[in-house]
């Protein structure tokens, strides 16, 4: 178990998000992010170190974790019935204690979009503020926002979109320096969002991202790692050596980036970013999953075999961080861009798997179980 050097004082389930600045004592964006989650939430700073305390009881916790999530973009993008229903089809699958998504967008009717009118390149998506409370209703407990659409509609696209989140009791991590711990049944699970974008915690400072990661370990009793990394395409299923560029952007190098914050602490590395699924390993007993793909899309992203095949992450850990079990549900992208169970997420996360990985890949069978080597 790792050392705790935090006081927490915080009962039953609770949500706390700080940023590295507020532990240094200093003004930071991400202080508050958490200020509005079901039970209260307090800013943290380093103190006189906790006393040893009793040991704890042995715990799992059961961490489901999906890829991109965009459910349209204003003005002409909008699913029906004003979004309500959009995640009914797979909200049986968005069960755990902890259940994150890549929230690719803003939830916004304000700001200035980032797209000149005629750029062939430029992505820009956004929905209404009170879409938050349909992400929440379909199971989400926390939403990463370190990636390269947070600022498609500027600071105040930004700002109404943090608010959105928390009017709808839903916390979100990525932010420069932020660590959003949520605590289940007793054990603390911090969640760390990495990108290489403007805001985000650098996912191409590894040397940082390991001090971030370690200081998150001292936080809490599972980490989890959140990397919005890889260029992006139907023809970027595997997982390159080395850094992955995009329209001439870096955007990292996902692969020793995962064994960095792993050797720093984190237990549980999920990915998103290049628009596929990508193979999943082992290192040092944690898994890495590369990339869970476009989870949703609604009129805004491209359709059609690999790109719209995804899938739902359930992986149950102990309290230290052990993995205990795990299992890939596959599920697609329909016409428009809604999710349903289905499609052949198992085969392709196994096949990018052992091509990718060899001895250290994950085993994944036909039910979508995944096994250690």
């Amino acid at each position: 178990m790792r050392s705790r050097s935090f006081a927490w004082g915080v009962a039953g389930i609770g949500v706390v998000a700080v940023a590295a600045s507020v532990l240094r004592g200093g003004p930071g964006d991400a202080a508050s992010a958490g200020s509005a989650a079901p039970t209260p939430v307090r800013s943290i700073r380093a103190t006189t170190p906790a006393a040893p305390g009793p040991p704890r009881p042995v715990a799992t916790v059961r961490i489901a974790a999906v890829g991109d999530v965009v459910m349209g973009s204003l003005p002409d993008a909008l699913p029906p019935d004003d979004g309500a229903g959009f995640f009914d089809p797979v909200e049986d699958l968005l069960t755990g204690d902890v259940v994150l998504g890549n929230l690719e967008g803003t939830l916004t009717t304000g700001g200035s979009s980032k797209c000149d009118y005629d750029s062939p390149n430029c992505f820009a998506f956004r929905v209404p503020p009170h879409y938050g409370q349909w992400l929440r209703k379909a199971g989400f407990t926390m939403m990463n926002v370190a990636n390269n659409h947070i600022d498609d509609f500027g600071a105040e696209g930004r700002s109404e979109t943090f608010a959105a989140l928390r009017s709808a009791h839903l916390p979100y991590t990525g932010r420069q320096g932020q660590i959003t711990v949520q605590r289940v049944k007793g054990v603390r699970v911090a969640v760390v969002g990495f990108a290489p974008d403007r805001g985000s915690s650098d996912l191409t400072d590894i040397p940082a991202a390991k001090r971030l990661t370690a200081r998150a370990a001292t936080m809490a009793d599972i980490v989890v790692v959140t990397m919005h990394a890889g260029a992006e395409g139907s023809d970027r299923t595997h997982v390159e050596p080395g850094t992955e560029y995009f329209l001439g952007e870096d955007r990292g190098d996902s692969y020793r980036f995962s064994r960095a914050v792993i050797d720093a602490g984190a237990d549980l590395v999920v990915g998103s970013g290049p628009h596929v699924m990508r193979g999943m390993e082992f290192y040092k007993g944690r898994l890495i999953a590369y990339s869970l793909g476009n989870f949703s899309g609604y009129k805004v992203l491209g359709l059609g075999g690999v790109l719209s095949t995804s899938g739902v992450l359930q992986a149950t850990l102990r309290a230290d961080g052990t993995y205990v079990s795990g299992r890939l549900r596959p599920t697609r992208i329909v016409a428009p861009g809604t999710p349903e169970p289905g499609g052949d997420g198992i085969d392709l996360v196994s096949e990018m798997s052992e091509e990718d990985f060899g001895p250290n890949a994950a085993r994944i069978s036909d039910d979508g179980t995944i096994r250690r080597p």
